[in-house]
Formats: structure tokens, C-alpha cells, sequence
């Protein structure tokens, strides 16, 4: 539902305001809305391509001699699986992503279901720290079948270590965005982590009409749903000067919730990742 519009019997105020980048803001506002929460989206984030996908066909490469390829999101599986060279074939690779929304476009691409690991749609948080707890085991294994029985010892044949190829998004100047900590547990573990950048995230350009929205719904009673702490620092780029201490917020994971109070929300609910449990969650608040 576009910013500002109307839903039968519901006032725009005191809406759920969901930030994710738009074309996953909208699949989440109709999920909510068909479980009785109302809403409008309001993205963000902007993903936009590569000016230059060269490197993302040098990480295709790559792709037949790893254990695992780990998608950050949807959008990283999209403008990969968009880079795939004619022939070049995923069988016998492994896929990882945090979520069900990674999950859902890498089988809407084709991935074979059998070789995706992902947390279970009812998992409390959908995140590295989840995935790891889920795909430890597979890379003990590859590691000691390979022999690498002391991770940590240095040698010339790092290349021959099993290996993952993280799939992420980089910043408005091209700089990989997000978290190393799953990069630095599997290299703890004895894996030759490689990482591509297939997207770019970057601030959206608000109209006018959208900034008064904002600032409205900084005071109306509308919740803004944040499932990335960058969507919250756009806002304030886009609209300095937003009165956060009379807004609401909601956060999906206690990192973006500690952020979000760390920049000035005075009030910030967390609520479950998943969307089953999030409506629910977001129904039972006053």
C-alpha cells in the first residue's frame, strides 16, 4: 500500500509503517494486512544494480568448488542468480540464507530445494547467529574430511580448504555492508570464506509529500517497522530533525532495537521476525 493511502474503516494514523527496500516492503505490508494489522509502506532502502557486474561472473566461477554459497537476502540471490553464466550449473552446492524471504527467491531461481539450509520459518530470530547454529555440523564435517583437523594453521594452500562465497550487498559507495560475524566463525572453523557484493543499497530520494508523511507519522500513532537499522539512519538523513522522542518504533532483532534508541527513539517495541508471529505481536499492543 502506497505512503498516505487508505484502508476500508481504518484511519491513516496509528498504521504500521514498513520500511524494507520496496519491492520486499510490499510483500511484507499484504502479509500483515491479510493477518489484520494495518499498514502502508514507506521503503527505505534502495537497492539498485552494479555499474560494473564483471565481478559477480568471476564469483560464478568460483561457485563448483565451494561447500555452500550464503545469501545475506533476497535481493543478493536475485541479482546473483540474474549474473549466471549460460551452463553453469549449482548442483552439488550448498545454499544458506538468514530467512524465509532468501529462501522463497532462491527456489523461486531454481535452487534445488534439497541444498538450501535455512532456519525454519517459526525460528525467534532469522539472522547469522541462527544459520550458524544450523550449518556447524555440515562444515565440521567438510573441514575434517578435508583434513583440516587445526583450522587456525597458516599454510600456501588456503584454496584447497572447503570453502563459502557469501553473496552481500554493498553501501552507496560500494563498500560491502553488513556483519562479518559468520564470516569470522567459519574461518574459525577452518573454511576459505570468499565474499561478492551483487547489489547496492542507498538512500531513498523522499518526496515532498513523503517527508510531510514522515513527520506526521512521527506523532500519529504509527509504529515504523524496522527489520534494518540502515532504514532508520535513512530516515533521519532524509528528514532531519524528526521529533523521535514522540515516535514509535518496532525493531525485529535486539541489535536494530539498541541502535534505534542509541539515535534518539524514546520508544522502541521489539516484535518476532517471523510474520505469523509478528502480527500477533504488533495486534496485542495497545
Amino acid at each position: 500500500m502506497a505512503p498516505g493511502a487508505s484502508l476500508s474503516g481504518v484511519p491513516v494514523s496509528r498504521r504500521v509503517m514498513v520500511t524494507r527496500p520496496e519491492r520486499e516492503a510490499r510483500a511484507w505490508a499484504d502479509g500483515l494486512q491479510a493477518r489484520g494489522v494495518a499498514c502502508e509502506t514507506f521503503p527505505l532502502i534502495e537497492i539498485v544494480a552494479l555499474p560494473d557486474p564483471s565481478a559477480l561472473a568471476q564469483a560464478w566461477a568460483t561457485v563448483p568448488r565451494h561447500l555452500a554459497v550464503m545469501f545475506v537476502s533476497a535481493n543478493a540471490v536475485r541479482f546473483f542468480m540474474a549474473a549466471r553464466p549460460v551452463g553453469c550449473s549449482v548442483q552439488g552446492c550448498r545454499a544458506w540464507s538468514t530467512g524465509p524471504g532468501t529462501r522463497a527467491a532462491l527456489l523461486a531461481a531454481g535452487w534445488p530445494e534439497a541444498l538450501i539450509d535455512s532456519p525454519d520459518e517459526t525460528a525467534v530470530q532469522f539472522d547469522s547467529e541462527a544459520l550458524w547454529a544450523l550449518v556447524e555440523p555440515q562444515v565440521k564435517r567438510a573441514v575434517g574430511t578435508a583434513g583440516w583437523t587445526d583450522p587456525g594453521r597458516d599454510g600456501g594452500d588456503l584454496m584447497n580448504r572447503p570453502g563459502v562465497l557469501i553473496v552481500r550487498g554493498a553501501d552507496a559507495q560500494g563498500h560491502m555492508a553488513g556483519r562479518d560475524w559468520l564470516a569470522v566463525q567459519m574461518e574459525a572453523a577452518g573454511l576459505n570464506v570468499l565474499q561478492t557484493v551483487a547489489y547496492r543499497r542507498q538512500p531513498p530520494r523522499l518526496t515532498a509529500a513523503q517527508q510531510s508523511r514522515a513527520r506526521q507519522a512521527m506523532s500519529d500513532g504509527s509504529r515504523w517497522l524496522f527489520s534494518s537499522s540502515e532504514a532508520a539512519l535513512f530516515l533521519l538523513e532524509a528528514c532531519p530533525g524528526l521529533p523521535l522522542e514522540q515516535a514509535k518504533a518496532l525493531a525485529t532483532h535486539p541489535r536494530i532495537a539498541q541502535r534505534l534508541k542509541q539515535s534518539g527513539w524514546s520508544s522502541v517495541d521489539l516484535v518476532p521476525a517471523a510474520l505469523d508471529a509478528q502480527a500477533q505481536s504488533i495486534k496485542s499492543m495497545a
